[in-house]
């Protein structure tokens, strides 16, 4: 499947995928993106773009494997949301990550924080990550 989709002929939808790593202390993992070339002063949850002919999980264990250094044992498929941003629009698929190999580390340069799963603030997050704290506060 190829990584962009047409949207009313005219806006390509970026297909994207995120991990949501929640640890053994009900902390879930965020990554600043004061290095990104966009939104520098949100949160994220880890992850990125899914390439052509690449299936998002394939995409996910890619991502976070380059990311943060781990290699991911199980992903659950948890939510999916669209967002247009006045620069591009995303779909994002959302997987829970409770089981992966390795010490989650900023890989390339960004900051990462555990944060108690109940006290996530959706204003760190990205926009387009919001959505899916109120769905993590009702697990």
């Amino acid at each position: 499947m190829p990584r962009q989709t047409q949207l009313n002929g005219t806006t390509a939808r970026i297909r994207v995928v995120a991990g949501i790593l929640q640890d053994a202390h009900d902390r879930i993992l965020i990554a600043d993106r004061t290095r990104s070339r966009s939104l520098k002063d949100h949160w994220e949850f880890p992850g990125g773009k899914v390439n052509a002919g690449e299936s998002s999980e394939a995409a996910l264990r890619r991502e976070l494997a380059e990311e943060l250094g781990i290699e991911v044992a199980t992903a659950t498929q948890f939510h999916y949301s669209e967002h247009d941003y006045s620069h591009m629009s995303v779909a994002i698929q959302f997987f829970l990550v409770a089981d992966w190999k390795g010490t989650p580390d900023g890989r390339e340069g960004q900051l990462i924080r555990w944060v108690d799963r109940i006290s996530l603030d959706p204003d760190l997050l990205l926009p387009a990550d919001a959505p899916v704290v109120e769905a993590l506060r009702s697990l």
